[in-house]
């Protein structure tokens, strides 16, 4: 068999040019925002040698890869999803594991067919207050650009908002009793600048404090009331010995309770982000006209496989 060089490089150019598999990028992206708790310190524990933290490196089942979880990382792109999640984007800090995974494994186990493959868009930052991600400042303008690239990155669709944050909160009387009225508005940005005045969010009450405020703290989380967004209590779940931060069994656990909370709530149906920079309404991440994915990629997959085909056909000698 012989097949002529132009044959090959008009074939590699066109498959060169050809979309990426499915399993490159999303149908249902989340933003992963707030402190430590949501980039995780599950597994980090301090070196009594020297001091310093170290995570342990320890994976369980629920948190391990699958090819359709992805993650948007610092150089704004899709890669395979692992644990650390925030590695790469609460860099000054030592990340362990975090809810992420989890939820994103227990969706795909219980509604893999509505979801599709998952996106993690990673945003929190440890130590930070509500007053740092007001609109305005470094941490919401980061949060809003990374989920905004991650959909035009992707096609994807833009499912929610996954917020755990607070514990730095506790450390004020006026922090914390002014702590509602601050989470409030700043959901409200991010519908705004998302174009998504119905942007799902499911956002995670205290389970620790740093502060003698928790409780303050934890009666406007639990006391908000805005459409479209459903509270998950992380009260009881189990501490490490630092008095702040969820064991790995604790962060397991609150993924699991994040992904009944986003399947039960209904959200699936919910107005959605696409790569078109618009809210639509959808109601399955498969079906094109809701996931804002056009039908000529698919074309144009067929179309490359086609000529391929044809050239090399044509190109063999017996």
């Amino acid at each position: 068999m012989e097949i002529p060089c132009f044959a090959i490089a008009f074939s590699l150019l066109f498959l060169h040019h050809a979309p990426l598999p499915s399993s490159a990028v999303p149908d249902s992206i989340f933003i992963l925002a707030g402190q430590s708790n949501m980039a995780g310190r599950g597994g980090v524990h301090n070196n009594t040698a020297t001091g310093a933290l170290h995570w342990d490196g320890i994976v369980p089942a629920q948190c391990q890869p699958n090819p359709s979880i992805l993650r948007f990382s610092k150089d704004l792109v899709w890669v395979p999803a692992h644990e650390p999640l925030h590695a790469d984007i609460d860099s000054t800090k030592t990340n362990g594991i975090g809810p992420g995974m989890p939820f994103a494994n227990a969706v795909l186990t219980q509604d893999p067919d509505s979801v599709g493959a998952v996106g993690l868009v990673p945003c929190a930052v440890g130590g930070t207050t509500m007053n740092q991600w007001a609109k305005g400042g470094a941490l919401y303008g980061e949060m809003v650009r990374r989920a905004t690239a991650a959909v035009e990155a992707g096609g994807g669709n833009l499912r929610g908002l996954i917020w755990y944050q607070g514990e730095s909160d506790t450390n004020s009387r006026q922090d914390a009793e002014e702590y509602r009225g601050r989470l409030e508005t700043l959901f409200y940005h991010v519908r705004q600048d998302l174009q998504l005045p119905a942007l799902p969010i499911i956002q995670v009450a205290l389970a620790s404090a740093e502060g003698p405020y928790k409780e303050t703290v934890r009666e406007a989380q639990l006391g908000i009331s805005i459409p479209n967004l459903v509270t998950v209590d992380a009260d009881g779940l189990p501490i490490q010995r630092d008095g702040l931060h969820l064991t790995t069994a604790s962060q397991v656990e609150l993924g699991h309770m994040l992904a009944n909370a986003f399947l039960k709530t209904n959200f699936l149906s919910s107005p959605i982000r696409t790569s078109r920079g618009s809210g639509v309404e959808g109601s399955s991440s498969n079906s094109p006209a809701s996931s804002g994915v056009l039908t000529v990629p698919l074309l144009m997959s067929a179309l490359v496989f086609s000529l391929n085909f044809m050239i090399m056909a044509y190109s063999v000698e017996l």
